[in-house]
């Protein structure tokens, strides 16, 4: 009768423990962890984390903790579905992620068919709301409002330049370099070059030629700070003196160690700096004082991670498919990056966007600096 007793109790215990560790809501962060892109990788997991952190020391979302989950999708479209598949496998019910548009289109379809809630602080390419998809958020804006902002800027800036527009053949970068091209031709300013190039490519000698042969003045760019990096180098090197302008994809002060003094005046779309919000003062200092600068997406993955807590607490459940309903009916929702509120398709209803020049800051090391309006 003891030996029963006690095993009742034994098997008491354990299934309160084990109602514990399933209460927990499993969160993927999904990004390029590792790769050439690991800068911006970092940037949605330590968001993301610290994020998720904070909410726990609140109290969780409601009553529940949040544990996280991270995933490596390397920027490569296979390996997302891949860490999509893995995270639906462990029970994950939200992702924060991913970073490239190339991997965040098709990973989502595998969490709208199985009950996922994806939020990515990075993906700008329309498609990615545009399928009618009903857990598809982002707390960035798209490229079809950064392309116009960029269009617009080269139409009153360089109206008689001779343009070349460039693009990695990615559906971030091409994507970007189309909307910033519709953007332009519709100002009247019309590329004398439009040219793609492989994600990886190290050696742009023949493609600089070329423009050297057009007489190109002005270069804009679709595409991350990896190749960016490299063609602002090579066109210093070959002594092609041209205006550089790109977008959010170039973010990252990794650019500066690529492209060196060649860097010094590109211009660069992206949305107004969080980390200078007054409302975010006392979490950026957590960052820094952690180790960590929290540059470029850091706050935009700190803020998806506030949005689902958010909208979980309007709905009062943690049903995914119900907080995208709250998400959507709900807010604006207060986070690190200012109020966001989301439309039928999940974007933000803000426009999102204004031009900084690269250049060198006060500690003499080159940055990225809002331009005056």
């Amino acid at each position: 009768m003891k030996k029963s007793l006690l095993s009742a109790v034994a098997l008491t215990a354990l299934m309160a423990f084990s109602g514990s560790a399933w209460a927990d809501i499993l969160v993927g962060v999904a990004g390029p962890i590792t790769g050439p892109n690991a800068a911006f990788g970092a940037q949605l997991q330590k968001g993301a984390e610290q994020a998720a952190a904070d909410i726990n020391a609140a109290g969780g979302i409601n009553g529940e903790m949040v544990k996280v989950v991270v995933g490596d999708d390397v920027s490569d479209p296979k390996q997302g579905i891949s860490v999509a598949n893995k995270f639906v496998a462990d029970g994950v019910k939200f992702v924060v992620g991913h970073f490239n548009s190339g991997v965040s289109i098709p990973a989502s379809e595998v969490y709208a068919e199985n009950g996922v809630f994806q939020i990515t602080p990075a993906s700008t390419n329309p498609t990615f709301t545009e399928r009618g998809l009903w857990n598809t958020f982002r707390t960035c804006g798209r490229d079809d409002q950064q392309g116009k902002v960029a269009g617009d800027y080269l139409a009153a800036n360089f109206k008689d330049a001779k343009v070349a527009i460039l693009h990695d053949k990615t559906p971030y970068g091409q994507g970007l370099a189309d909307e910033t091209k519709k953007a332009a031709n519709a100002n009247g300013v019309n590329e004398v070059m439009y040219e793609g190039v492989n994600v990886g490519d190290k050696d742009f000698s023949a493609l600089i030629a070329k423009m050297k042969e057009a007489g190109v003045s002005v270069v804009y760019w679709g595409g991350l700070h990896t190749e960016a990096g490299l063609i602002m180098r090579q066109l210093a090197d070959q002594g092609l003196k041209a205006s550089f302008m790109s977008g959010d994809g170039i973010v990252s002060n990794e650019l500066a160690s690529i492209a060196g003094d060649a860097v010094d005046g590109t211009l660069m779309t992206f949305a107004p700096d969080p980390r200078k919000n007054p409302n975010a003062k006392e979490l950026v200092e957590k960052f820094r004082a952690a180790g960590f600068e929290p540059e470029a997406y850091t706050l935009y993955s700190y803020a998806a991670m506030q949005v689902i807590a958010a909208a979980a607490a309007a709905a009062g459940e943690n049903d995914p498919q119900k907080v995208a309903e709250a998400a959507k009916a709900n807010g604006p929702f207060t986070t690190a990056i200012g109020e966001l509120s989301f439309d039928e398709k999940g974007d933000i209803t803000r426009p999102d966007y204004v031009m900084y020049t690269w250049k060198k800051g006060d500690d003499g090391k080159y940055s990225y600096f809002e331009n005056e309006m």
